[in-house]
């Protein structure tokens, strides 16, 4: 969940190979019309596409749904090849920053009417509506989200003194200032964790590109953008993680579970895994958004999951955009939340996970949720990642323009297809 949620767009090149499949069930429907669904493996459960299609059957008398379930290896490939017109679906999960891709090819039915009058769209999460949307139309329908949040140790906390998480920004340097001795590391940051580095840069106004006219260039170099590298460098410099790595090498989650690290920024998703490796921090660990520059609004975060889209080929395209109806709808949804703690795809819906203190944390960091630039080339930025080495480059003394100005030449060759 992790990986495909927070890194969803290279999932196109991470393997040739095409992905398989599985069918979930029947209820036994016997209607004329047969509307076949991609999801993706572990986005929801066997339980809860069960209770859809019995419920949906049962309202809609003349519709069969058949769910095949889809591995993320290779699927890139596999969707290309579905939306040309080989067995092509009625409806596809993809994630969130691949529908630029996959729009490109010409083959995605235009959802802006439908979307506009019958999904509420002006109350979609941004990070999940806005990649979905390609050249002011809408292809892809907002689905589930996550996002990054600050993961805590309320005993470090306690025993710094700290009574309360931190609102903004300057209070969280100063916090982690106060966390970060007597051994302990106040914040666990690698050097080259490129998605929380967004987030600032976003928050100062910047951006990682930006398009105009067609023609996409790197701004890493703005002034902005090296603001938001100015405040990482503070963070991570409140702890002792890697300057030259990212947040699996080593995991992070094993960092923070030897229990004097107060706190990493990761999804909730991590929990699991450190309470495995640690289970004495059962019970012990706490969530609040990444602040922002104000108390008025968290951080911004790199908002990742999954839209529904339609391939224009698909023989039952209208029944097909009915059911995405009603995935996107508020009573499956509410399901859909609750049951994977995930964050809904309306800001008017976020209340329905605050019984649960991580994913609530979530859905009030997606209140400022972006996407990465909207680009069908952005998967090359990602692959050849110059984000990374120029983070590496800053934090070990290098001129942080310098650095900057030669990783945006690099993202502008890329998105140029060179």
């Amino acid at each position: 969940m992790k990986n495909r949620v927070l890194v969803g767009s290279l999932a196109l090149v991470s393997s040739l190979a095409l992905g398989g499949c599985g069918l979930i069930p029947g209820s036994g429907g016997s209607g004329s019309k047969k509307v076949t669904i991609w999801l993706m493996k572990d986005s929801a459960t066997s339980d809860f596409l069960d209770r859809f299609k019995k419920s949906y059957e049962e309202e809609h008398s003349s519709i069969e749904l058949e769910f095949k379930i889809q591995e993320w290896g290779g699927i890139g490939p596999k969707v290309l090849e579905a939306l040309s017109g080989k067995d092509t679906p009625d409806v596809i999960e993809v994630g969130n920053t691949q529908v630029a891709t996959y729009a490109q090819t010409g083959n995605l039915r235009d959802l802006t009417l439908e979307s506009m009058r019958d999904l509420g769209s002006e109350d979609w999460i941004p990070g999940l509506a806005e990649p979905g949307r390609i050249g002011g139309v809408q292809y892809g329908i907002p689905w589930y989200a996550a996002n990054r949040v600050v993961i805590y140790n309320k005993d470090l906390f306690e025993e710094a003194g700290i009574k309360a998480p931190p609102k903004t920004r300057d209070e969280w340097i100063e916090d982690s200032e106060k966390l970060n001795r007597d051994g302990n590391q106040g914040m666990y940051l690698p050097g080259q964790n490129w998605y929380v580095l967004s987030g600032f840069i976003w928050d100062e106004g910047g951006e990682l590109a930006s398009d105009k006219e067609g023609d996409w260039q790197g701004k890493l170099d703005t002034p902005a953008a090296l603001r938001g590298m100015d405040f990482y460098s503070r963070l991570q410099a409140m702890g002792d993680g890697p300057k030259d790595a990212d947040e699996e090498k080593p995991p992070q989650t094993d960092v923070f579970a030897k229990g004097n690290v107060a706190q990493i920024i990761s999804t909730p998703s991590s929990v699991p895994l450190i309470e495995k490796a640690n289970p004495e921090l059962k019970g012990k660990l706490g969530f609040f958004p990444i602040p922002g520059k104000t108390a008025k609004a968290p951080g911004s975060v790199f908002t990742g999951g999954s839209d529904l889209i339609v391939p224009q080929k698909a023989d039952q395209r209208s029944a097909g955009f009915e059911v995405i109806k009603a995935l996107a709808g508020e009573k499956w949804q509410t399901d859909l939340a609750k049951t994977m703690n995930y964050v809904p795809n309306k800001h008017s819906l976020a209340n329905v996970v605050e019984g649960d203190e991580s994913t609530a944390a979530m859905a009030e960091g997606a209140r400022r949720g972006h996407a990465t630039p909207n680009s069908p080339q952005w998967v090359s930025v990602e692959s050849d990642n110059p984000i990374k080495p120029y983070m590496t480059a800053v934090l070990q003394g290098e001129d942080p323009r310098t650095a900057a100005k030669r990783a945006s030449e690099k993202i502008t060759a890329l998105l140029a297809g060179s």
